[in-house]
């Protein structure tokens, strides 16, 4: 069966919508690929020929290797993409769309004269659900937003009328992921209480007690291990993330554990003398060092996640180090969007002004 005449029209608007001219500069596409919401942005010529791709994930293994955005976005998009008939069947899609060596997320439609005429997403032909389960650590006590925490979990303090946890409950709800876990511990009544099953929030939520801490790895251990990642999100972060590509780098990336990262920069309030010995190569003068940070998402395969002992304190960098000592692939998704680690007074109070004034977006 091919497509219906519906799914033909929405695939035609939608290229529209993610359509630029092939000579943008990066920072142009991107802003279309962002407003589009479908992220990808799609680089046309002359007779609306498709002259490459910009996905999402191209963007951040762009940033990754330290590059900015004002070059041309020809220079990191894909130039040679996959592509298929508007005529071929559903099957025909769906196999081209989750073939191993051509596994993508965005498929255009081009027409025998090469010109564009629509965008198909592998949600088009599957269900809403994104593969993945969640599990979102709330169990900590939270010493350092004391008094604030006295009487309640971190996760639970309001920001914009809404408990920290239901926001991030609510986000993995809108990207399609329905099966969420929540670690509990300290105050751990006051989380169930306010979320029972998850109904009311468009999600099936499972609680993960621990009788005593276990790290931030070691609750990993005890939910229950099917054949989809694992998304592990601390309870303390307030951030825009699209999960969305956050799934789909991991699977491009082929990696058995992604972590979620944030570019860091400290400026150094003196010269930095580099020398070798005595002798002095260069002298620096306040210069910014620039770090990528461990942002607190994580994006785990099941076999690491059947691999975490039973019941035993671990932490993510014991994981992540027994990965990389087996030679797995461990990758770094860089966070483009809004990010808050709420770990501290100030961080709190930032938080509520950033939600205050419509600095999230």
């Amino acid at each position: 069966m091919s497509l219906s005449l519906e799914e033909q029209r929405r695939c035609t608007e939608r290229a529209k919508l993610c359509a630029v001219p092939r000579n943008v500069s990066l920072r142009e596409a991107v802003q279309v690929l962002d407003r589009a919401g479908f992220g990808v942005a799609l680089l046309v010529g002359p007779a609306n020929g498709l002259a490459a791709i910009l996905t999402d994930g191209d963007v951040r293994r762009w940033i990754l290797r330290g590059q900015g955005l004002d070059g041309p976005a020809l220079d990191s998009a894909n130039r040679t993409p996959i592509i298929a008939d508007p005529t071929n069947n559903r099957d025909a899609l769906r196999t081209l769309m989750r073939s191993p060596e051509s596994s993508v997320n965005h498929l255009p439609l081009v027409d025998r004269a090469g010109a564009l005429v629509g965008l198909l997403l592998r949600a088009d032909l599957e269900d809403d659900d994104d593969g993945v389960q969640a599990i979102v650590m709330a169990g900590g006590f939270g010493m350092r937003l004391r008094p604030l925490t006295d009487a309640t979990p971190k996760p639970m303090l309001h920001i914009g009328g809404k408990p920290l946890l239901e926001r991030i409950v609510s986000d993995l709800a809108a990207a399609g992921i329905r099966n969420v876990s929540l670690t509990t511990h300290y105050q751990s009544e006051q989380i169930e209480s306010h979320f029972g099953d998850g109904s009311a929030f468009g999600v099936d939520v499972r609680y993960v007690t621990e009788s005593k801490p276990l790290g931030t790895g070691g609750a990993l251990s005890l939910v229950e291990t099917d054949n989809r990642p694992l998304l592990v999100v601390n309870g303390d972060i307030l951030t825009r993330i699209d999960y969305r590509a956050l799934v789909s780098f991991h699977r491009e990336q082929r990696a058995a554990v992604t972590i979620a990262v944030r570019n860091y920069e400290v400026r150094i309030p003196y010269g930095v003398v580099e020398a070798e010995g005595a002798d002095v190569r260069a002298l620096r003068e306040k210069p910014t060092l620039s770090f990528l940070v461990n942002a607190g998402i994580y994006l785990i395969e099941p076999s690491v996640q059947r691999s975490i002992p039973t019941g035993v304190r671990i932490d993510m960098p014991q994981i992540i180090d027994t990965v990389l000592a087996g030679g797995g692939c461990v990758a770094s998704f860089p966070i483009r969007e809004y990010w808050l680690d709420i770990g501290r007074l100030e961080d709190y109070e930032r938080a509520k002004s950033d939600y205050d004034n419509g600095r999230l977006e």
